[in-house]
């Protein structure tokens, strides 16, 4: 492998890792939800999480690359057939719309909580600037998920460095501390299934117009290991907060607490990593409703995101509690489709 293409495969790498890391996952509001509040068994969830973005996620793209699939249309037709992949994609643009206005709400949250501006101020410049960053097509994407990825990872290894030695005991502890759950078991797999099923409206256009299955492959590898590392030292950072279940934004409480100026970094890191999802989202469902009928991307990026708006006024926990388990639970069937395929 060459320089060229393993610098591909590190553009890759970080739009799978900013399409997966939203609102939800920077605030660590998700992990806590599908992994933190499961204690030790959250840590072999994430791992199991991990392996599935990894040996999913390079399969999908690879099988895109395969059947030179325009959009996330053409590979679930692939997947399930012509009508039931009509279907799919239907669902499948709703539950990105769904994904995009909890980000948007997310993004009014931080504002609001942590900054103590005006909500909507957070909403509306998140909405501007994926207007811009979206009138540059996939390159757009790309630019913004490579130049955020890279700050965030920095940051929550540092962070999760700092305070390691303090919060390991209560992370490795083996003693269970309630009776056997199911959830344990299916979080990490709805997680998964939530989070490959939507990025394949980024990764599928993206794997087709690269086209290098080595480049592909070790992006694909690349970015599920990072993915399983942020999940991991996030997991741990969280777990040292008491009552870390109370708090929209437990992720800028561990910040806080061990400095002040780090904490104002943060909030621009949650806000670039909202941003990251917003666009990789909204350039998907542009490329699915493209491939169905002809209207100028710009046109259907302002109508979905004025729609996002809409919803983004219900709060953000509310929102992500309902929404995300929802749509991972509808995500399921594709794990094992591309398993088959």
């Amino acid at each position: 492998m060459n320089k060229d293409q393993f610098t591909i495969s590190l553009k890759i790498a970080a739009t799978y890792i900013g399409t997966v890391v939203g609102a939800g996952f920077a605030t660590g509001k998700e992990i806590v939800h599908f992994f933190s509040i499961h204690g030790v068994y959250g840590l072999f969830g994430i791992l199991l999480s991990g392996l599935l973005f990894i040996w999913i996620g390079t399969k999908m793209m690879r099988i895109s690359v395969e059947i030179h699939a325009f959009s996330a249309q053409d590979f679930n037709k692939y997947l399930f057939g012509e009508t039931i992949g009509n279907i799919v994609n239907g669902i499948m643009i709703i539950g990105l719309f769904a994904v995009t206005s909890v980000m948007l709400s997310g993004s009014g949250a931080v504002f609001e909580e942590q900054l103590d501006l005006p909500r909507q101020f957070g909403i509306i410049l998140i909405v501007i600037i994926s207007l811009i960053a979206l009138s540059g097509g996939l390159d757009g994407v790309l630019s913004v998920n490579t130049i955020v990825v890279p700050m965030m990872m920095l940051f929550v290894i540092g962070i999760s460095s700092t305070v390691i030695l303090e919060i390991v005991p209560n992370t490795i502890n083996i003693t269970p501390t309630e009776t056997w759950n199911a959830k344990w078991l299916t979080n990490p797999l709805t997680y998964a299934a939530l989070n490959i099923t939507l990025s394949q409206s980024v990764l599928v256009p993206l794997a087709s117009n690269i086209k290098d299955t080595s480049a592909i492959t070790l992006g694909g590898i690349l970015g599920g290991v990072g993915l399983t590392c942020i999940l991991l030292l996030s997991h741990a950072a969280i777990v040292s907060v008491d009552s870390f279940d109370d708090y929209s934004i437990p992720m800028a409480v561990v910040v806080k607490e061990i400095n002040p100026t780090f904490h104002f970094l943060f909030i621009f890191i949650i806000i670039g990593e909202i941003l990251t999802t917003v666009v990789g989202n909204i350039y998907g469902i542009s490329k699915q409703i493209e491939s169905i009928v002809s209207i100028r991307p710009f046109v259907i990026t302002f109508v979905v995101l004025t729609l996002s708006y809409t919803v983004s006024f219900i709060h953000y926990s509310p929102l992500l509690s309902f929404i995300y388990p929802l749509v991972g639970w509808i995500s399921f069937v594709y794990l094992p489709m591309i398993m088959v395929k």
